[in-house]
């Protein structure tokens, strides 16, 4: 395992130049943009960022090792933040223009995607996320309606975010390699989307529907509602469907009707 690799953290350091061209030329980078860069280990895609001149450029990295190299290597080129980034107020952080780039630890990645999801104007300054999962991940991320791997991350990435997939990288393009390859996506956050009152009721309605999937969506229906038949047949849903065969938008929909009949909670 290579010396400033914490398996701890998750960290895998990406060595693959021609994945760091691709990755900072997707960025679209100029003086007028400003860059959060999560995780940015010793500094590869760093420092291919630092050549296209932006604005401004924040990191955020929780190893305290690889903290002093950054510092050493970029000084007062970049601003660093030495902090868990799941303990980071993101909104604190927002500018107009800003692009995020993330090649995020695998064990906390859903977890930082929802929580950036969440924060609500973040259609106003940010242009677009560009990140690294692990290709499981990914693939539930991307996943469409009566596929295996759609579910609860599908719905939730697609409230909110324009996603497209780039590329799968191997693990040879990583120190140290992972066992698992990896996919690179990008995210442009909705201006228009479904309005809900609170994302946490979107959370907890797909868990309610995906905890079961192999079950009839009737059984989540007549938990969440008392007259379930009645929405059901409002929203023309088919009570004997599974959870996997309802789109999107529908999820929305459930949604939003739970929220008006709990409506106490606001």
């Amino acid at each position: 395992m290579s010396l400033f690799s914490k398996k701890s953290l998750g960290q895998n350091f990406l060595i693959d130049k021609n994945i760091i061209n691709l990755i900072t030329e997707i960025g679209e980078i100029n003086k007028k943009i400003s860059v959060i860069e999560v995780g940015p280990g010793r500094g590869s895609l760093t420092e291919k960022i630092l050549e296209k001149e932006p604005k401004d450029f924040t990191v955020i990295e929780k190893d305290e090792r690889l903290v002093d190299i950054l510092h050493e290597k970029f000084g007062s080129k970049i601003k660093i933040i030495n902090k868990d980034m799941m303990k980071i107020e993101y909104r604190d952080h927002l500018k107009k223009n800003l692009i995020i780039f993330g090649n995020l630890p695998y064990n906390i990645s859903t977890q930082i995607l929802v929580k950036w999801i969440k924060i609500q104007d973040l259609d106003t300054f940010c242009n677009k996320l560009i990140l690294m999962f692990q290709k499981e991940v990914a693939d539930r991320i991307i996943a469409q309606p009566n596929t295996k791997n759609y579910g609860r991350l599908s719905i939730l990435s697609n409230w909110r975010m324009e996603i497209e997939k780039i590329i799968d990288i191997e693990p040879r393009s990583f120190n140290p390699s992972p066992k698992v390859r990896s996919t690179l996506l990008t995210f442009v956050p909705k201006n228009k989307f479904f309005e809900l009152n609170d994302p946490k009721n979107l959370e907890y309605i797909t868990n309610i529907f995906f905890n079961q999937r192999r079950k009839m969506i009737k059984k989540p229906m007549k938990f969440l509602f008392r007259n379930f038949e009645e929405i059901a047949k409002e929203l023309s849903i088919d009570l004997n469907l599974r959870p996997q065969n309802l789109d999107i938008l529908t999820y929305f929909k459930i949604c939003k009707y739970y929220e008006k009949f709990n409506l106490i909670n606001y």
